[in-house]
């Protein structure tokens, strides 16, 4: 009951107006007109309003009962999703899933994955966000996420449980309007060092890990989509994971960068990790959700070395 209101008054409202008489709505109800006209009555009383118009052959619902009827179903909807979250709570699912990732994630995975995660658990409140570098670990650190997909670097912290998913390839691209393409030869460090890298950093540690960084002219960015701007514009060159770059590689906009004795391809591709933390496991869902990703991830992506 919420004040003189009750659950059952709205649904027998609801139930005339989907049926169109007191009649029909006591038959799906299966109760007594009687009864139906009864509950009518006592929430009119209740709220102090009228709710059908009794004049003509058949009720009708007055101006504020159209109004009402809308609001009763927003409540009975509502009620029904507090009702089966309470449920599937009861069964080990976690009330909420909470998902960060960083920028070098691939997404195709990830979106199909939540989307069949919104199938099983059709009830589950699931919140998203994507950070910038090092972010998603934060928001697991913070309790802000339950799992995140993120670069580790430079290695897997003790109180962090991680699964590696996947191998993600950066490679080395430029505009083809860029000096370094005119170079006929594979370019040295000291080719480099005359030209902007764009980098990807962590906006709280812009000076942390450099993994790849080759020289000291370094434009640092935390969306990905912006530094990919600067690329195509010719502003300078950079590693870009090789999901992202390859249909601009096929139509020319980017070609590939050919660096000498390049320590970061020497290294191999960094790996991406599903990262929670020790003392805090995941529910059912989470385990569905990293079950369903780890599947989708080895089918979708070519994790071979570099």
């Amino acid at each position: 009951m919420i004040g003189n209101l009750t659950l059952d008054q709205l649904r027998v409202l609801v139930t005339i107006a989907e049926t169109g008489s007191f009649s029909a709505a006591g038959r799906r109800l299966r109760r007594a007109q009687s009864a139906i006209s009864q509950t009518v009555a006592v929430l009119e009383a209740a709220q102090g309003v009228t709710l059908f118009d009794r004049s003509g052959h058949r009720p009708r619902l007055t101006e504020i009962g159209n109004v009402l009827v809308g609001q009763a179903r927003l409540v009975l909807a509502n009620a029904g999703r507090f009702e089966a979250m309470a449920a599937v709570t009861r069964e080990g699912v976690e009330p909420e899933l909470a998902v960060a990732i960083d920028p070098l994630v691939p997404t195709a995975p990830l979106i199909e994955s939540l989307r069949a995660l919104r199938d099983a658990f059709p009830h589950l409140a699931v919140s998203f966000s994507t950070e910038g570098l090092g972010g998603a670990e934060r928001r697991l650190r913070r309790g802000d996420a339950a799992l995140s997909f993120c670069i580790l670097l430079p290695s897997v912290p003790d109180d962090i449980r991680a699964l590696p998913l996947l191998g993600a390839r950066l490679v080395p691209v430029v505009a083809p309007s860029h000096p370094l393409t005119q170079l006929g030869r594979p370019a040295t460090r000291a080719d480099l060092e005359e030209h902007v890298q764009l980098v990807l950093s962590d906006p709280s540690d812009p000076e942390g890990p450099r993994h790849g960084i080759m020289g000291t002219r370094v434009w640092r960015f935390v969306d990905l989509g912006r530094r990919l701007d600067f690329l195509l514009a010719g502003l300078g060159w950079c590693r870009m994971p090789e999901h992202l770059v390859a249909p601009l590689l096929s139509d020319g906009r980017l070609v590939p960068l050919v660096i000498d004795d390049d320590p970061a391809r020497l290294a191999g591709p960094l790996t991406v990790y599903a990262a929670q933390m020790c003392d805090r496991p995941l529910g059912r869902a989470g385990r569905w959700l990293l079950g369903d990703l780890q599947a989708r991830f080895e089918d979708a992506i070519d994790c071979r070395p570099v």
